[in-house]
Parts: structure tokens; C-alpha cells; sequence
């Protein structure tokens, strides 16, 4: 789930790091049609994590979220998401969960990711080796432990 403020975030951040984003950010609506909460600017005010992102916590607390995925747990203390039975999960711990819990379905998008790909990463290890680089090391080692 998302809110159009944590989407126009992204697209901020990344475009400062010259990656072109507005047509991932399509796919992710596209392929996502319901992920998107509306009305949750109400609650932004009483979150008490870190105040540049509430408006987080509050989009996932309206949109009924059990994790929050981030790279930046700072601003997420268990004491800000108790109340709301919540966490807060780096995205490498994430996608090791879903390799745990889901491992068939899991295994296969690193594939399905490489396919359309005209340009690297055009493999597998490829895509493993892109997830390395962009933070999620241990699930990289973890599918390639799996492929062996």
C-alpha cells in the first residue's frame, strides 16, 4: 500500500539520483489498482514516530497495513507502532520472510524480472546481483543459495 504523498516522495528521491521512475510508478498502479489509502491525512498529527514520516504510519494505519517496509526503521520505534499492532521491517528482512513463507512464488520473480529486459540485467544473477547493490544482500545470497 501507498499513499500519492509516499509516491510523490519516491519519485522525488529517485529522480535525484537521475533514475527514471514515472513509469515504474505506473506499473506499480497498474499491476496495484487498490494499494493506493486515501483519508489518512486526519491521523498524521497524532503518529508520534519521527515527524517527517507520519504521514507514513498514518497511511498505514488507515490502510489497515500489519508491516511497514523501510530502510529507515529509525523513524518507525516500536513505541509509535505498538498501538496500531504494527512493525516496521528493513526490505532485506521482508523478502527473506517471503522467501520463508512463500518460496516457489518467491524464487520465480527474479526470473520474471529479468525477461523483458533488453539491456543487464538480461539474467537472473543479474537481478541478483542489481538487489545486492540496492540493499537486499541477504536475500540475494539466499535465492543464489537456492538456485545451486
Amino acid at each position: 500500500m501507498w499513499s500519492d504523498e509516499i509516491l510523490d516522495e519516491l519519485r522525488r528521491n529517485v529522480k535525484k539520483r537521475g533514475i527514471p521512475i514515472d513509469h515504474r510508478i505506473a506499473q506499480m498502479r497498474q499491476a496495484f489498482p487498490d494499494a493506493t489509502v486515501d483519508g489518512y491525512e486526519p491521523l498524521v498529527e497524532s503518529m508520534t514516530n519521527d515527524e517527517k514520516d507520519r504521514h507514513v504510519l498514518a497511511a498505514a494505519v488507515r490502510g489497515s497495513a500489519e508491516v511497514i517496509v523501510t530502510r529507515n526503521t529509525k523513524h518507525f520505534p516500536g513505541s509509535a507502532l505498538a498501538p496500531y499492532d504494527l512493525s516496521a521491517v528493513h526490505p532485506d528482512d521482508f523478502l527473506l520472510d517471503q522467501l520463508d513463507l512463500h518460496p516457489g512464488a518467491t524464487l520465480g520473480v527474479p526470473e520474471r524480472q529479468a525477461d523483458p529486459y533488453r539491456r543487464e540485467p538480461t539474467t537472473v544473477l543479474g537481478v541478483l546481483s542489481r538487489l545486492e547493490r540496492d540493499g537486499v544482500p541477504g536475500f540475494a545470497a539466499e535465492v543464489r543459495r537456492h538456485l545451486h
